[in-house]
């Protein structure tokens, strides 16, 4: 669990994420961005939720709630997933994680009950155990262009994972029993360390100072939802809810199984796949002029006197000097390269429509 005694002594400024105390920021958000496009950046995540399943029918069990393929993992593997309803529309997201004897299923914050109580009914005569392993267990996010460097320095006495969402165990003299995944979260090189809660101090500490001789420091939120909305990465809680398909939110290719059997929702994800578009879609989206203030959530887009969309996140993108957003737009508004308008009290404003990975490259000039 984050300790916020610990982050007052390290400058930590405070937010608010579904209901959790996360530190926004540690007095620099420019520097930390920097840090996480530059050099390394080292960010405590333990406000994210982490649930363990054990039991002998764990994964078949979590293979019927979830819509990617739990039985193919083997132990040190890992998938991003979507859970779903009967009518497909998301209850939340989750990496999960294939240990020796246990899946762990790595929660955005604040979710871990509203998750444990919804796999819970589907328990019946399974043998399944959940268990809310963040007590015990918190999570160091390492990141950035320099952050093998950073990760060598630590020495953990085992080499790293080499691909992405694969993991190791490590028996360490003095951290104890820990976990480093490779997970590139937001297509940049990244680490999570699974640590127990007793030890994190320790290695936080250690990691700050791997990182400071890099160049490198301590992030908060602020800059590490920067960097996530300039990949175009939709965020449960925010670009995504229960009011929407995984599809909806650009999730197909990574958290949905096309060869999987029988699961929650899959009736309907298998009709969208087969027989059309959903209605609405996430999108990027740039502003033409960069002195436009950055939208608020909820700002409506239209074409013409249409309107067909809505913003989601927002952010004022240091890399392009000028706002980009994502937001929803329907399906016959939502092609890439159009043009809409996003309206507020003071002005319009001139927006256009981009694949989600293509925030930071879609050009605005001859549309």
């Amino acid at each position: 669990m984050l300790d916020p005694t610990l982050h007052d002594s390290l400058g930590a400024r405070w937010t608010e994420v579904n209901g959790v105390r996360i530190p926004m920021s540690y007095g620099d958000p420019v520097a930390e961005y920097r840090a996480l496009r530059e050099t390394v950046a080292v960010i405590d995540l333990s406000s994210r939720g982490r649930l363990c399943l054990v039991g002998s029918d764990r994964a078949k069990f979590l293979h019927g709630q979830l819509t990617n393929d739990i039985l193919q993992l083997k132990e040190g593997q890992g998938c991003y997933a979507a859970i779903v309803n009967a009518k497909a529309k998301m209850e939340s997201d989750a990496f999960v994680w294939a240990l020796r004897d246990e899946l762990l299923l790595d929660l955005e914050p604040g979710l871990s009950e509203h998750v444990s109580n919804r796999l819970e009914k589907f328990i019946i005569a399974a043998d399944v155990q959940i268990v809310d392993a963040a007590p015990s267990y918190s999570l160091l996010v390492l990141q950035g262009p320099r952050v093998q460097d950073a990760i060598d320095s630590l020495e953990l006495g085992s080499p790293c994972p080499a691909e992405d969402l694969r993991l190791i165990k490590i028996e360490h003299p003095v951290l104890g029993e820990l976990y480093l995944a490779r997970l590139d979260r937001f297509g940049c090189p990244s680490f999570d360390l699974f640590v127990p809660t007793d030890s994190f101090p320790i290695l936080l500490r250690k990691a700050i100072t791997a990182s400071q001789h890099l160049g490198g420091r301590l992030v908060g939120w602020q800059a590490w939802e920067t960097v996530r909305i300039e990949a175009g990465i939709p965020r449960f809680g925010l670009d995504m809810d229960a009011s929407n398909l995984p599809p909806e939110a650009g999730l197909q290719s990574r958290a949905i199984s096309t060869t999987k059997g029988c699961y929650t929702g899959q009736e309907v994800l298998a009709r969208i796949r087969t027989y059309g578009q959903v209605a609405k879609a996430l999108r990027g989206l740039r502003f033409d002029d960069p002195t436009t203030p950055v939208p608020e959530q909820g700002a409506k887009l239209y074409l013409g006197e249409r309107e067909v969309g809505f913003v989601t996140s927002s952010v004022l993108s240091p890399k392009l000097g000028s706002p980009i957003a994502l937001g929803y737009v329907r399906r016959e508004a939502n092609k890439l390269g159009s043009r809409l308008v996003l309206r507020n009290a003071s002005n319009d404003s001139s927006v256009v429509v981009t694949a989600l990975d293509g925030l930071l490259t879609h050009p605005l000039d001859g549309l």
